[in-house]
């Protein structure tokens, strides 16, 4: 059997999952190369690796191509992709996370670590996990993704007050700034006025929110269901106007009785 083994210009490599394995995995690498470049898989220093066992994480990726030279990053997604791969939530795991088969991107930092990878013999088959690394299983396996999805809250209420700090101190900076420009005529002449209040305005309650969504969604309703169809138009308008000239007459009326009624006649 010849030391290496090429289908379609991929590298074919053996993988075990430890060494009791009898049987063998195989994954396909070649260097990457597309038309539409990216920065973050340059194509002379980017390995593409194909069906990817769920088992094998970055940790088996570095311990079986740290050999060849100097990995800058790894990238492992569900499907291939010349563009960067999504910048996750460094605190809080992505729901989106997609386990199975997969491909990988391997960045070194020299192109001679990609030929040196392309000449990997196909014999004997590479040992993923071993007694110095192993890789969990199972129970253990589903443990450690849970931890690994619990956020540090030490670290992340330390970025939410740095986040808020500098956010107060944009806000303040924005009305100094404000506060300079004002009464100041720019170079056209015109002159930027601001209110400003004493009265800040009472905060509303839970309750006050409530009575006021209610009333603006009732009054949104009646002017939905309101003169809903043409003829109702119509309608409305008929009935308008014949309250007027009921109103009429009846103002007619009470303008005779008070002229009837007055005693002093001078004709």
């Amino acid at each position: 059997m010849e030391d290496r083994v090429v289908i379609n210009g991929f590298t074919v490599i053996p993988l075990k999952l430890n060494k009791q394995c009898k049987s063998c995995h195989h994954v396909y690498l070649k260097e990457h190369s597309v038309r539409e470049t990216d920065a973050a898989k340059p194509k002379d220093r980017t390995l593409f690796i194909l069906n990817l066992p769920p088992y094998c994480n970055e940790e088996c990726l570095k311990r079986l191509f740290s050999d060849c030279g100097k990995i800058e990053n790894i990238h492992i997604q569900q499907k291939p992709s010349s563009s960067a791969p999504e910048v996750k939530n460094r605190f809080f795991k992505s729901a989106k996370d997609i386990e199975g088969f997969r491909v990988a991107y391997i960045v070194f930092h020299t192109p001679a670590a990609v030929k040196k990878a392309k000449q990997f013999k196909f014999d004997p088959p590479r040992i993923l996990s071993t007694d110095e690394s192993p890789v969990l299983t199972g129970m253990k396996k589903w443990c450690q993704e849970y931890k690994a999805s619990l956020p540090n809250v030490h670290a992340l209420q330390k970025e939410i007050d740095a986040y808020m700090e500098e956010f107060d101190k944009k806000i303040q900076e924005e009305a100094a700034q404000a506060k300079e420009e004002e009464g100041v005529p720019d170079d056209e002449g015109w002159v930027t006025v601001t209110r400003h209040s004493k009265n800040k305005g009472v905060p509303r309650t839970e309750a006050q929110e409530k009575r006021v969504t209610q009333r603006e969604k009732k009054k949104r309703k009646e002017k939905e269901l309101l003169n809903f169809y043409a003829f109702q138009v119509r309608e409305s308008k008929m009935e308008q106007i014949a309250k007027l000239r009921q109103k009429f007459e009846e103002d007619k009326q009470k303008i005779s009785l008070m002229r009837a009624s007055r005693k002093f006649r001078p004709y």
